[in-house]
């Protein structure tokens, strides 16, 4: 007899709770084998290809393309041992067990799909008699013409299983509820197409009363809420406030990268108490030098290289701007690798890619990595790891014309160094005026990790180094 698995979706990199399907790979009826991939999603750190750890007939799909789940939500289920029979009403799903269990599973290492113990088992307490409610809120709302098909009885229960409650992923073991519940418990809705047209229309699902088996919240609930206001007598108050709300603009939600993006900015913002501190410097020397490592032949030498390679040698001498605070430890974690992060404009948004041991690495070899993180970026290949494990950000803002910021740190980390735009400007050079080519230089520093003086020895090194590049030889 087959047995039906199911594929939640994985941890798919550091801090990540969703990811949103940008395309399906497989049909149900399809025939997968182990480690294909299944399903293209988006995460807020890049584009991945998810491969499904199980080898048979693919017997159901969870959420159109555009769905946001959470991780541990199911993808597809797969009827492991049956790939000839594909008609029959496929065996009850089984939950996600580890590559010792069954020989048709993956050795790879997906978070809960690993090669360790096997997964618990989750209960299913659904009733079988509304079933078809059930599916038809995860699958979609059927059409007010036609008829939807029965689904298989496998479908079914996985379905009623299918999403987190309130947007949180139900974990392995626990149970699965699907009734109407008080204030402080999880709110009955299954389907997330349900709870999105809550969350864009600003509709509190524990506010509605479910028409569904059980009190499940189904859509036709909240379009019924959403209706009650031009039903119900307006008051002057209630008028003002639907006039402030008809007034809003366009609503655009914050999810992807943009998403990714506020949510760490807001934490840097609460958490870490910042300062910042700049100075003007004189690059035209370091300009000088790097045209003349360029005439020399060989491989280009790019400017951010340059300035990678004097931020490494300066966090070499002050090492306390290379750490992350651990303030439920109370302590100050000095890291003894520089991972370093640069900040790159795309499409998607604004990424962070991370140049691994920068610290080991030279001009020529950082010029390479940029090169390749930078292409990556442009094509939306960027991996979660190279996104991940940075200790230190160098934020070129100068390529979009600007000549000063002040940058908000890239939380874990504990500083930033910003740079402007390179322009001719009057210099007071050997005691004369003249036309230098002058760069403002900001540095943004975590006040927990170090003082006033500890970053401003850190900045005045950087700027030094830009304006005589031979201080930086000495440490070559």
């Amino acid at each position: 007899m087959a047995q039906v698995l199911e594929f939640k979706l994985p941890d798919l990199g550091e801090g990540l709770t969703e990811a949103e399907i940008v395309r399906w790979l497989v049909s149900v009826g399809d025939v997968v084998a182990i480690d294909q991939p299944v399903v293209e999603v988006e995460t807020a750190k890049a584009m991945v290809e998810v491969p499904c750890p199980y080898g048979g007939v693919v017997t159901a799909r969870f959420g159109e393309e555009g769905t946001e789940l959470p991780v541990g939500a199911p993808l597809i289920t797969v009827a492991v041992g049956a790939t000839e029979s594909t008609g029959a009403a496929p065996a009850r799903p089984e939950a996600s067990p580890s590559s010792g269990d069954t020989a048709e599973s993956s050795g790879n290492v997906l978070v809960g799909y690993g090669t360790g113990a096997p997964a618990a088992r989750r209960r299913r307490i659904r009733p079988a008699a509304p079933a078809a409610s059930v599916v038809e809120q995860a699958h979609g709302p059927s059409r007010t013409t036609g008829h939807m098909a029965a689904p298989a009885p496998a479908q079914v229960r996985s379905s009623a299983t299918a999403s987190a409650v309130g947007g949180t992923a139900v974990a392995p073991g626990q149970v699965h509820r699907t009734t109407a519940v008080a204030q402080d418990g999880p709110v009955a809705v299954i389907s997330p197409l349900v709870r999105k047209l809550a969350r864009e229309h600003d509709v509190d699902l524990r506010a509605l009363t479910g028409s569904g088996p059980d009190g499940l919240i189904l859509r036709a609930d909240v379009e019924r809420a959403l209706r009650a206001p031009e039903t119900a007598p307006a008051t002057p108050a209630a008028a003002a406030v639907a006039s402030a709300g008809t007034a809003q603009g366009e609503r655009v939600p914050l999810r992807g990268v943009r998403g990714a993006v506020a949510d760490k900015l807001s934490r840097s913002r609460r958490e870490i108490p910042d300062a910042t501190c700049w100075v003007d410097a004189d690059a035209t020397e370091l300009m000088a030098a790097r045209a003349a490592m360029n005439a020399a032949g060989g491989q280009k030498i790019s400017l951010l290289a340059l300035l990678a390679r004097i931020c490494t040698a300066a966090l070499e001498r002050h090492p306390e701007l290379n750490s992350t605070v651990d303030m439920d430890a109370r302590e100050i974690v000095r890291l003894p690798a520089v991972h370093l992060g640069f900040a790159a404009q795309t499409e998607r948004g604004l990424v962070v890619p991370v140049v691994k041991d920068a610290h080991k690495r030279s001009a020529e070899s950082l010029t390479a990595e940029f090169a390749r993180l930078t292409e990556a970026a442009r094509q939306g290949a960027l991996t979660p790891a190279d996104l991940t494990g940075g200790t230190f950000t160098l934020n070129n803002y100068g390529v979009f014309g600007v000549d000063g910021s002040t940058p908000i740190i890239n939380h874990p980390e504990a500083a930033m160094l910003g740079v402007g735009r390179i322009v001719p400007k009057p210099w007071v050079h050997q005691g004369e005026l003249a036309v230098r080519q002058v760069v403002q230089l900001s540095l943004t520093f975590d006040h927990r990790v170090c003082d006033g003086g500890t970053a401003g020895g850190f900045l005045r090194y950087v700027a030094d180094c830009v304006e005589q590049p031979s201080v930086l030889l000495r440490t070559l």
